[in-house]
């Protein structure tokens, strides 16, 4: 073979991962500081206009967890409270008024909410988001602050994309959370980089040709924040708690694929249950199918506690 076409071809065979982990050292920084979608007048007259439909009401709740970082939120009763609470966590740049469509199913059954904006989201403090890491130790601290202000008779979880990660991981760590409703979790960080570095399209790229470009991104944004992100592993902590777990998988997802809601199932050791939902794209299955999310979810629930 010719030497220029030997060149030729290693030029072509390298030019992609280094381009990838070029691209990768460069992106590393977004990841960690999320776009913050802030909490406008506009969203909280459309989260009050909902919860007086739910005939719920809101009061503020702040809590400064550890590393004294303040966060904020909501506390929301319903007319009606059955004594239970459920955490709902948004996704990534999205603040707390992104779970007011979980919250219309949760208020009229009874169920108090928090909706909490994450850590470097909406009203919340935070330098960076740690996607889990540091988030599990802000659960806690919501959960304490809960706990000694509202006696819960039992605490649940809720949460989509970037949220229903942290809800996991969470609950992982925290046996006060009884039981999670996830949909669209990553099964990890590094899982989640693959899809991203093939572009949400074509993950098998992730997972070879722009590797190089996931590995960079996840460690020089490990370094950068000081963490360590092969931590950050929503299929590690359902495998480290026996905790009920209901998995949402959307069908048309691209962003983060049904394989990572079934690698968390498979790795589930506790009561565990998966649904697929036809069609639906990344965090649209209470859009593509309200009443069967509705049922499932609260069924889920109630057959959480065995004698509530």
């Amino acid at each position: 073979m010719p030497r220029r076409l030997v060149r030729i071809l290693l030029i072509l065979l390298l030019l992609p991962p280094i381009a990838a982990t070029v691209m990768g050292w460069l992106v590393a920084p977004s990841f960690l500081h999320p776009v913050r979608r802030p909490l406008t007048p506009d969203l909280i007259r459309e989260a009050d206009a909902s919860f007086v439909h739910s005939h719920a009401h809101r009061e503020d709740f702040r809590v400064t967890v550890p590393d004294g970082t303040e966060l904020c939120g909501w506390k929301v009763r319903p007319g009606n409270p059955n004594g239970s609470w459920v955490l709902l966590f948004h996704g990534v740049a999205d603040n707390r008024v992104g779970a007011i469509g979980q919250s219309e199913i949760l208020l009229p059954a009874g169920y108090s909410v928090v909706m909490m904006d994450q850590r470097a989201h909406g009203e919340s403090g935070g330098a960076m988001a740690t996607y889990g890491w540091l988030e599990r130790d802000d659960t806690r601290a919501v959960v304490d602050a809960l706990v000694a202000s509202e006696h819960p008779a039992h605490i649940f979880a809720l949460g989509e994309s970037m949220g229903a990660g942290i809800a996991l991981q969470s609950a992982g760590v925290d046996g006060r959370i009884e039981a999670v409703v996830a949909e669209a979790p990553f099964a990890s960080l590094r899982e989640a980089s693959y899809d991203y570095a093939g572009l949400q399209e074509y993950p098998i790229l992730g997972k070879t040709l722009f590797a190089p470009g996931a590995w960079m991104m996840l460690y020089r944004g490990g370094k950068l924040a000081g963490f360590p992100t092969g931590g950050v592993s929503p299929e590690k902590a359902v495998a480290a708690r026996n905790f009920p777990v209901l998995l949402i998988c959307d069908e048309a997802d691209t962003t983060l694929p049904c394989r990572h809601a079934k690698e968390i199932y498979a790795a589930a050791q506790g009561p565990k249950s998966l649904w697929v939902v036809p069609g639906a794209f990344h965090t649209a299955a209470l859009g593509f199918a309200p009443e069967e999310f509705r049922r499932r979810a609260l069924d889920f629930l109630r057959q959480a506690v065995p004698n509530p």
